[in-house]
C-alpha cells in the first residue's frame, strides 16, 4: 500500500519544508506541532530568514495556524 502525504507525521512535514529551504539553518530552529497549529522556536540572524521560515510553511498541508517565535539576533 502507497503513503499519501495524510499519512506522513505533521513534524516530519514541518522538518521537511524548513530543511529545503536555502536561506534558513535548521540547527537553531525549533517547532512544536499541536492539531494543526505549528510554533516556531529559535533564533535567526536576519528579519529575512523569520519569514522564510515561516513561508517555508505556508502550503504544507495539515498546518492551519503558524506562530512565528523565532528571534532575529546578530549570530
Amino acid at each position: 500500500m502507497e503513503s499519501t502525504p495524510f499519512d506522513i507525521p505533521l513534524d516530519d512535514k514541518v522538518l521537511v519544508a524548513l530543511e529545503r529551504n536555502p536561506h534558513l539553518s535548521t540547527r537553531s530552529l525549533r517547532f512544536e506541532t499541536d492539531s494543526g497549529r505549528v510554533t516556531l522556536r529559535g533564533l535567526v540572524g536576519t528579519y529575512f530568514q523569520k519569514q522564510m521560515a515561516q513561508e517555508a510553511l505556508r502550503h504544507v498541508e495539515g498546518i492551519n495556524e503558524i506562530r512565528n517565535e523565532l528571534e532575529v539576533v546578530s549570530l
